[in-house]
């Protein structure tokens, strides 16, 4: 099957070519827990960096093999403002245009918190385990379900308007929409692609509206090898990625 024939679109909100294109992105990149698991040569792909954040942080602590990549022309737009320096392309389908095994490790930060439809979500996991080698690493940060008052009156409201909406997906007022995935559906999401959770780290961060925080989670999981990558996608009915 050709590139062109299978390519998707994943659904990825209006927001983030308008007011989400304008907003700072806060959760951190943990030096120590990077460095721990991907060496300075690693060539690394980091999907969906946005205005090139924290490629151009990697870009600051040596690693020079990186590759920004986002489906937002308008972030793309202006992390080449910001970051002229910096390899960032838009592509708004899938696959990439990369070779299989192309990339040691790939970020993944904050993007299944705005890719909130479970197909989505499951294609998007399974190309990066086609991108990322057997043994390679995947640092994904993102938010789970959180139990405060106002976030449980959120999704409760989300949930009561669109019964058919995963839950934990919710707007925002400033027309954002955002998905928070109880723990267990993120591991077992890694899981069922091919990546075996290595270290998992809980932190407060800061939202992107201000005077928010949230509790977040930072995983570093590791690519399996290809047979039990078909044992996973057996288990889960996603057929592996050649």
């Amino acid at each position: 099957m050709s590139r062109s024939e299978r390519s998707a679109r994943p659904a990825v909100h209006g927001f983030w070519e308008g007011t989400g294109a304008t907003k700072t992105f806060t959760h951190p990149l943990d030096r120590a827990l990077l460095e721990r698991y991907v060496p300075r040569d690693a060539r690394i792909l980091d999907y969906g960096c946005g205005y090139g954040r924290l490629t151009a942080e990697l870009a600051r602590l040596g690693y020079r093999d990186v590759h920004g990549v986002d489906p937002s022309r308008a972030l793309i737009e202006r992390g080449r403002n910001e970051h002229p320096e910096l390899p960032l392309v838009r592509f708004d389908a899938l696959p990439l245009p990369f070779e299989d095994g192309s990339f040691d490790a790939a970020l993944l930060f904050v993007i299944l918190g705005v890719v909130t439809g479970d197909a989505d979500q499951k294609a998007l996991l399974s190309e990066l385990a086609r991108l990322v080698r057997p043994s390679g690493v995947l640092y994904l940060s993102d938010v789970p379900l959180q139990n405060d008052e106002h976030h449980v009156r959120r999704y409760e409201e989300a949930s009561a308007a669109d019964p058919l909406r995963p839950y934990g997906v919710f707007s925002t007022p400033d027309g954002g929409l955002f998905r928070h995935h109880r723990p267990e559906e993120l591991r077992e999401l890694l899981h069922a692609h091919g990546f075996d959770i290595v270290e998992e780290r809980s932190t407060a961060t800061a939202t992107l509206h201000r005077g928010e925080t949230t509790r977040s989670v930072q995983v570093i999981a590791r690519r399996t090898d290809a047979a039990d990558a078909a044992d996973a996608a057996d288990v889960s009915g996603t057929p592996p990625r050649p």
